[in-house]
């Protein structure tokens, strides 16, 4: 397992340094929380550059994962991850977004249509599967605001992908929200299986604070005035939570057989930051950027 985690790792560590580069320029121009909301795009190019890595590396464990009736399942393997890839050099470089995170999008939604529901009859009480959906949903409808930010300003369609997107978004970090309060041991952030180390101090009260960020951020996500200052703190803490939280734990897991699920956290994470962020794009924003 030591080549597919540092591959993983390595594309990650390259991914962050390219954007943080390329992105200084926006980051100038922009002002406020929209200083913040341009790091998005750099994040999402990091936890998407991981995956790919992921997708070529171990493509023969991810395989299974295709559906049975689609045929040349290594083929859609390393398919997902050329485009996986493809989004993340897009992303860092800033260039043809519209297009790359409008395909990003309809790639998740792909993967839910075809994956995740067909799974639906026997999976319809189980926590996992839920949050799972979820969780493919709401990373496609982030790059729906994106693709609605910078493709189509003043078109219905544009209008459309960025409500819809922002919306299930909101939508999610309130779910999610909720299963902090409720399942308060496992990890935050996403809220997979995994439990929280016992090493962690107060992981109740982590929880907590999390679903907190999370529930303000879905009411805030929908409130104009408010919407992009939402999307930065909540980010932000996402950001951080993946910093402190989950690359520690990661670091406890390295060589061992949880490495490869301790990167998969901190890719998953970082996604699901990013996408918080990517929600409080808007047109003007795009347009300040392009100035």
């Amino acid at each position: 397992m030591a080549v597919p985690v540092w591959g993983m790792i390595g594309t990650g560590i390259a991914a962050l340094i390219a954007g943080l580069v390329l992105v200084r320029a926006r980051f100038a121009a922009a002002s406020g929380a929209g200083r913040i909301l341009v790091l998005g795009p750099v994040f999402e190019a990091v936890a998407l550059a991981i995956f790919a890595a992921e997708h070529f590396l171990m493509a023969r464990d991810l395989m299974g994962i295709v559906p049975s009736w689609l045929p040349g399942a290594l083929f859609w393997t390393y398919f997902v991850g050329v485009a996986l890839l493809a989004a993340a050099v897009s992303f860092i470089a800033w260039r043809c977004v519209d297009w790359s995170a409008l395909l990003l999008a309809l790639l998740f939604l792909i993967i839910v249509v075809t994956v995740d529901l067909p799974n639906l009859p026997q999976n319809i009480h189980e926590r996992l599967f839920w949050t799972l959906t979820v969780r493919e949903t709401c990373f496609a409808s982030g790059a729906m605001v994106l693709a609605g930010s910078a493709w189509v300003r003043g078109r219905p369609v544009g209008r459309w992908l960025i409500l819809t997107g922002r919306f299930i978004v909101a939508g999610t970090c309130v779910f999610y929200a909720i299963e902090h309060f409720l399942f308060s041991r496992n990890v935050p952030g996403v809220p997979l299986e995994k439990m929280t180390p016992a090493w962690v101090p107060a992981p109740v009260l982590l929880a907590y604070l999390v679903g907190i960020v999370l529930l303000a951020a879905g009411a805030g996500l929908m409130i104009p005035r408010a919407r992009q200052t939402a999307a930065a703190g909540a980010g932000s803490v996402l950001v951080l939570l993946t910093v402190f939280f989950y690359v520690p734990i990661l670091i406890t897991e390295i060589g061992s057989p949880l490495a490869v699920e301790g990167v998969n956290y901190v890719g998953d994470t970082l996604l699901f930051a990013a996408t918080v962020l990517l929600a409080g794009f808007r047109a003007d924003l795009i347009e300040s950027l392009k100035a």
